[in-house]
């Protein structure tokens, strides 16, 4: 099984995960992270396909996926 790992830390808001995301299940929180950055947080767990569009398209590599054992 794959999972999707948001480090909301590195996170700047940027938004191109949000539009990379073929299923539509990223959004930004309205809480903000140490940075001043509201951070994206994925709102769909059973619909993320884990494609990994999103961390292919984050600047910050604030994005990963991987296999979970």
């Amino acid at each position: 099984m794959r999972k999707l790992k948001i480090d909301s830390v590195h996170c700047k808001a940027c938004g191109l995960c949000i539009r990379a995301c073929p299923k539509k299940v990223l959004r930004l929180r309205d809480k903000i992270n140490p940075a001043g950055y509201n951070y994206v947080v994925l709102e769909d767990e059973e619909g993320c396909i884990s494609c990994a569009c999103c961390a292919l398209n984050c600047p910050d590599m604030a994005i990963s996926v991987y296999k979970e054992a």
